[in-house]
């Protein structure tokens, strides 16, 4: 039995910052994939795919912060705040980068100066990958993670700063760039694979735990009736779990398809 009367369905957020920021990403795509785009390098018109790809995630994005169901894993769930993570970091993040073309994303960097080198250094797949576990890992620290669902502000910068570090993990892998180039095919199946080991430690913290970790959930009125704050909490750790192990396996699945092409192009030419 699930109780929906201690949601308010009409509790949208619409505060400047989130919708403003929004916006001005899609403005700003708007403006270099449409006037600007010769002279960021981009001869051709972007693919429609990859527009809808861009204006979808941050759709999805909003979706994920600004619905009711952001009220539901603030206030009530700590599953919901899961899945709203995993949203962030997987379908939104992939979503963002593979809306911009290649000559497009060297064109901009080509004029980023000498923040050229910053750019370059956060994307590479060491310190993404530390960057990414790293920002996960001491979120769920439960006096951060807490504070996190106390208060506004903070709660804004634990989930930009996942999804910030999230751009730069998938980078070596999504993008297609060759001033921050990625990962060589083979390589990504394995920094996929490191990841997901790494994130091990945070699972087992999370769904082995004794005792609930984040009081707010512990005192949280129980929208499901029976459903406990323990069992949330190992929900909550099986739809990290889960999710990063969905996001792997298909990962190294399309990876894997795509390095098979690659050889068969090699050969088809040495023949």
């Amino acid at each position: 039995f699930l109780s929906m009367s201690l949601i308010d369905l009409r509790h949208w957020h619409n505060e400047p910052y989130l919708i403003g920021g929004l916006l001005l990403l899609a403005w700003s795509y708007a403006l270099a994939t449409g006037p600007f785009r010769e002279r960021l390098g981009l001869a051709t018109a972007v693919p429609r795919w990859r527009q809808i790809s861009y204006y979808g995630s941050l759709i999805l994005f909003y979706m994920a912060v600004g619905s009711p169901f952001d009220q539901l894993g603030e206030r009530f769930l700590f599953s919901a705040h899961m899945a709203q993570h995993v949203i962030l970091i997987y379908p939104c993040a992939v979503m963002w980068l593979l809306g911009w073309p290649a000559p497009l994303i060297d064109g901009i960097i080509e004029r980023m100066g000498r923040a050229q080198f910053f750019g370059w250094f956060l994307t590479r797949p060491v310190v993404a990958g530390i960057l990414y576990v790293m920002v996960q890992s001491l979120w769920h620290i439960p006096e951060l993670y807490d504070l996190a669902l106390q208060d506004r502000f903070v709660h804004v910068m634990e989930h930009l700063s996942f999804f910030a570090t999230a751009i730069f993990f998938w980078w070596p892998v999504v993008t297609r760039s060759t001033r921050w180039p990625p990962l060589r095919l083979p390589a990504q199946m394995i920094y996929l694979f490191a990841i997901a080991v790494a994130f091990t430690p945070l699972f087992a913290f999370i769904a082995f735990s004794s005792e609930v970790l984040y009081p707010t959930y512990e005192f949280a009125p129980r929208l499901i009736e029976g459903f406990s704050p323990m069992d949330d909490q190992l929900l909550a750790g099986a739809i990290m779990k889960l999710g990063n192990v969905v996001v792997t396996v298909a990962g190294f699945t399309i990876i894997f398809r795509l390095w098979y092409r690659q050889s068969e192009q090699v050969n088809a030419t040495t023949d």
